[in-house]
């Protein structure tokens, strides 16, 4: 159904804002409302000035689309800890938290398998393959797998530094 509509978010109730002052406005605005803010892992940008200032409001619902990875602002939203710390302060969790799971912009290990395949064909002396993103337990699965195939894959620990 997503795909099909073209612009999704053009309707008369729908306000765009431009620029940060604009968007931390919002935080004074009253009545009801649904604030849409982009920030992969909740670390960064407008969506922090609109989780101070909601979050410790029962009346609110924090929606999160897909995946949040350990040790981020995300994860201990998904998790529901009792306090989150946001711009140094010590904010409640006091607003329901949904988690829809069915949405990522990340690719999935078809993907990301056919990538490499690609890579790999179009680059002379390929490889090896570094896994630095994701979950330790997800980041072995898949290293095997693509031992299997063939690759030379390396897992770095955290704050490893390379020289190529």
């Amino acid at each position: 159904m997503v795909r099909r509509v073209k612009e999704l978010f053009h309707f008369p109730l729908v306000h765009f804002t431009r620029d940060v002052e604009e968007s931390k406005a919002i935080n004074f605005a009253k009545g009801p409302m649904v604030v849409i803010a982009a920030s992969g892992m909740v670390e960064a940008g407008r969506i922090l000035h609109h989780l101070a200032n909601g979050a410790g409001d029962p009346r609110n619902t924090i929606l999160i689309v897909g995946f949040q990875a350990e040790h981020t602002l995300g994860r201990r939203i998904v998790e529901r800890q009792p306090t989150l710390r946001i711009f140094g302060d010590d904010v409640p969790l006091r607003a329901q938290v949904e988690v829809i799971n069915g949405y990522s912009a990340h690719a999935d290990r078809n993907e990301l398998n056919a990538w490499i395949d690609k890579v790999k064909a179009a680059s002379p002396g390929f490889g090896p393959v570094w896994l630095v993103h994701g979950e330790a337990d997800v980041q072995d699965v898949y290293q095997t797998a693509l031992s299997s195939r063939g690759y030379s894959v390396t897992s770095p620990e955290p704050h490893t530094t390379v020289s190529f």
